[in-house]
């Protein structure tokens, strides 16, 4: 229930305060773009971004059933804004926990753990933008 509410809370007020700075060089929270399943329309989102070796690994602390991950499952693609760069990400999948830990940083697994994070969204960067 109080997740629930912190998830309305932050895509009602915080999420279109922070997309005048999300993606941007030096800032911790990136955008992932992605079009709605039923409308067509694009949507961008800001969801923190940690980069991979080929890719990208994005925690779902609100769970798998948030609309904006349901669109990206459907596309089967993404375009994601991260430290002023944009690239297409492609190949996503929802991985857990266990298996997302060997993309994070020591400080990130401390930080993702304690909010006890349980499923991550991996990407694959498009070789079209690689």
């Amino acid at each position: 229930m109080v997740l629930n509410t912190v998830r309305v809370l932050n895509k009602r007020v915080l999420n279109p305060m922070m997309l005048h700075v999300a993606g941007q060089k030096h800032w911790y929270a990136g955008v992932i773009e992605h079009k709605g399943r039923h409308s067509g329309k694009t949507y961008d989102t800001p969801v923190v971004i940690e980069r991979t070796g080929d890719g990208f690994l994005i925690a779902l602390p609100y769970g798998t059933q948030v609309d904006w991950l349901r669109n990206v499952l459907a596309a089967g693609r993404a375009t994601i804004r991260v430290h002023g760069e944009t690239c297409q990400a492609v190949e996503p999948r929802v991985i857990d926990a266990t298996t997302a830990s060997q993309y994070l940083s020591s400080l990130r697994r401390l930080e993702f753990g304690g909010l006890r994070i349980k499923n991550y969204l991996l990407l694959k960067r498009s070789p079209e933008t690689a």
